[in-house]
């Protein structure tokens, strides 16, 4: 089993010789016996462009009998003058792989240059792992300690691209009480660990226990996830496990050596593949998740691409992964109301699977809580081209009527049956598609970039209300909230390689400000309201006319004796509309209760009653009772 104290590289602290540091690294099936030799190469980071300091190479010895292959050593990297060597510091490294054979005076090279699978620091020039020693950065203070992972009905979640929302994880930092602003409790990041130079989306990873170093490093992401338990958010990570960047050392190295890795098998549409079929990658991938959690506090991940990785409920690929996850998060405290002390309790860890296929089955028989579906987003997205809405959009907004489980059964810390609520992420926007903005007011036609017109942004408010009053769980995409227009390449480099950064001056404009408004007052109604939360949802299918543009829906809490009557209108002029109330009482219309001078209440005698109600143009209420 994967050892993270034994894999990476570990300084010490400085002595009168210098500098002490321990290497090491996993090379399953490369032996010396076959020849091969195994170098690290390191320079201090203050020196990696004086062209007189030359890096110093150090060879690792095998660890006879170990069952991963373990190459190590331990070195001194000696006090030299006119250099950084030996002083405290980042210390940048690299191995290589040589191969003596047929007798050659000099052994030839196989790899030249890879990075450390297991590297926790990287350098910010993008494919050098790195080391610092101690005391040149001081710990990182948690202060979270109390902090409990939100129920998954009390999520809204924003996702984001670091480096397009706001440039670093301080950028994000300072935008937290923004994100609250608009009701959010979750942030899903696309990948942050440490990638390649060049501006790229992070779903070709190479390094999967160190963090962006270009973005703020650990650090960075420390900071960033202690602030936002302070202020009530979770984080999760989107993580990419079903393929690799080809310079990842376990394709790299074994493919120059002509050998079979113990980790990849093949190249697929996005890169060389993992191979689940093979101990030491599952046992590397569910060790990667257990490092996040414990070193970084993330309170789960978002799994690209699960499409392709589910073999059955009890298969070996993410089904395994999720459970093993599931099962390590039960002992952190933070994911139970006890702290993981009491019987009877889940783990509210957020594991979401990307899987648009079939992601009813997943929900089902995985240890997953939640999981992307494009259905909505699709829908939204041809009802902005053409102009239309209908039964089947209103029907997307019920979680049950499609399909998914309220709960999945799990196990607590006995091991005994356990009830979890799982839900599906519902959306407008991802960052794999063109934002809606994009599609308003096209007649039909395809959007053309970089961004398109916002001035019809006034068009994505009945939308906005149906995200926030939806069974399931409402993600936001960066910047929509304000009319972010972006057009997105179906392929190409384009694609992933061009930085979309979100425009903050929309904030501020008069398209943004009036949008913003609606999406601030819909979450703190979502989160005020059980009733837009709960799994109960009717569609007024007799009364709707979605052929004028208008619907109307009830969204109920049982246990809070709670009914909300949601009225929406998609079409060009206000609408009246007359639907049934389903309890007596009153119900108080809460979008713009704010602003009104008299609060706008109809008052309802008998179940079942008729209430006319005027919606203005590409609008909506929310009555509420109780």
């Amino acid at each position: 089993m994967i050892n993270l104290d034994e894999v990476g590289a570990f300084g010490m602290a400085p002595t009168a010789a210098g500098i002490g540091v321990r290497f090491g690294l996993y090379l399953p099936g490369i032996t010396p016996g076959a020849g091969y030799q195994v170098v690290a190469r390191v320079i201090h980071q203050d020196d990696r462009f004086v062209p007189e300091i030359k890096p110093l190479d150090f060879p690792l010895q095998p660890v006879a009998g170990h069952p991963l292959g373990l190459w190590q050593a331990q070195v001194t990297l000696p006090t030299t003058a006119g250099t950084h060597f030996g002083q405290p510091g980042t210390y940048l490294y690299r191995f290589q792989l040589l191969r003596s054979t047929g007798g050659a005076a000099m052994p030839s090279v196989v790899t030249r240059w890879f990075t450390d699978p297991f590297a926790r620091l990287t350098d910010d020039v993008g494919e050098l792992s790195a080391f610092t020693t101690p005391g040149s950065m001081p710990d990182f203070a948690w202060t979270d300690d109390a902090w409990k992972v939100p129920e998954l009905a009390d999520l809204v979640v924003y996702e984001l691209h670091v480096e397009e929302f706001n440039d670093t994880f301080d950028g994000v930092v300072d935008r937290i009480d923004y994100l609250k602003s608009l009701g959010v409790t979750c942030l899903e990041l696309m990948p942050v660990s440490s990638l390649k130079l060049d501006f790229d989306w992070g779903y070709g990873p190479l390094h999967y226990f160190a963090p962006n170093q270009r973005w703020g490093g650990e650090w960075g992401v420390k900071k960033l996830v202690n602030a936002c338990h302070a202020k009530g958010v979770a984080v999760i990570l989107d993580v990419v496990y079903q393929h690799v960047d080809p310079s990842f050392p376990y394709a790299l190295v074994y493919q120059n050596a002509g050998l079979a890795s113990p980790m990849i098998s093949g190249n697929g549409p996005f890169g060389p593949e993992i191979d689940y079929n093979q101990e030491f990658a599952r046992d590397y991938l569910a060790t990667a998740n257990r490092h996040w959690l414990s070193a970084y506090h993330v309170d789960g991940f978002r799994y690209d691409e699960v499409t392709d990785l589910y073999d059955g409920p009890t298969g070996v690929k993410y089904a395994k992964l999720a459970y093993d996850t599931y099962d390590a998060s039960l002992k952190l405290p933070r994911f139970t109301p006890s702290g993981g002390t009491k019987p009877g309790e889940y783990s509210r860890i957020i594991q979401v699977a990307e899987a648009l296929n079939r992601p009813q089955e997943i929900l089902r028989s995985t240890y997953s809580n939640g999981t992307w579906q494009d259905n909505l987003l699709s829908k939204v997205a041809d009802m902005a081209r053409y102009g239309y809405v209908d039964d089947s959009f209103a029907l997307l907004l019920d979680a049950r009527f499609n399909g998914y489980p309220d709960t999945k059964t799990v196990h607590d810390v006995q091991n005994q049956p356990v009830d979890m609520p799982v839900a599906p992420f519902q959306y407008l926007e991802s960052h794999d598609h063109t934002q809606l903005m994009a599609w308003v007011g096209v007649g039909g036609q395809s959007p053309t970039g970089p961004f398109a017109d916002r001035s019809a942004f006034y068009k994505l408010q009945p939308f906005a209300i149906a995200l926030y009053t939806s069974q399931g769980t409402p993600m936001l995409w960066e910047g929509q909230e304000f009319a972010e227009s972006w057009v997105l390449p179906d392929s190409g480099d384009a694609r992933v390689h061009f930085r979309r950064n979100v425009h903050w001056e929309y904030f501020y404009d008069d398209e943004g400000s009036a949008l913003i408004r609606l999406y601030r007052i819909l979450g703190n109604l979502r989160h005020a309201y059980p009733a837009l939360r709960s799994r109960e949802s009717y569609y007024d299918n007799i009364h709707s006319r979605p052929a004028d543009g208008v619907i109307v829906y009830r969204r109920s809490s049982t246990p809070n004796q709670q009914t909300a009557m949601v009225f929406l209108n998609f079409s060009d002029h206000s609408q009246g509309i007359a639907a049934p109330f389903p309890d007596p009482g009153s119900y108080r219309e809460m979008i713009d209760d704010g602003v009104r001078t008299n609060p706008y209440i109809v008052n309802v005698g008998q179940s079942g009653q008729m209430v006319g109600v005027e919606v203005p143009s590409h609008y909506g209420f929310v009555f509420v009772k109780g």
